[in-house]
């Protein structure tokens, strides 16, 4: 009888430790309760049976649960619950010999503070120097970063 509950304690560890890394990644009471559940196998096989039965139930712990977790993401099931996708987008840098301080151009949408500005017949991103500049005002550029220009609204009088 004591053999089954060690078998059941080794199982619904296991299923406990599936359980953390597909349902509910992080550390939680599901990853720790089956962590807890494996010792429990291991400690009563020792207490029960003995040092051999005990050393035989801690190795079959040590090296199944890695193999029944490892099987589980290669399989077609598995790869289904991982993610898989590719971060590719980019970050536009501005080239500094295109757009200089000084230049002029017109806001595409409003920066508040930040927002999309025309400057020498290219779209880039632009931050406002003075807060919240309205859509097509003409601005000014009096910086240049490698993701985005500093500009502030000319006046016009």
């Amino acid at each position: 009888m004591t053999v089954l509950i060690i078998l059941f304690l080794i199982f619904l560890g296991i299923l406990l430790l599936l359980l953390e890394f597909v349902v509910l990644p992080g550390i939680t009471i599901a990853g720790i309760g089956g962590v807890v559940l494996l010792g429990a196998s291991v400690y009563l096989a020792f207490d029960t049976y003995g040092v051999l039965a005990g050393i035989i139930t801690l190795a079959f712990v040590i090296i199944a649960v890695p193999i029944v977790m490892y099987r589980l993401f290669e399989s077609r099931g598995g790869k289904k619950m991982l993610l898989n996708s590719e971060i590719d987008g980019h970050v536009d840098k501005i080239d500094d010999q295109l757009i200089r301080v000084g230049d002029e151009g017109i806001t595409l949408g409003r920066l508040a503070p930040t927002g999309r500005v025309k400057i020498n017949n290219l779209s880039m991103e632009a931050k406002s120097a003075t807060g919240f500049v309205d859509q097509n005002v003409k601005i000014k550029v009096i910086e240049v970063y490698r993701t985005q220009v500093l500009v502030e609204p000319i006046n016009q009088e």
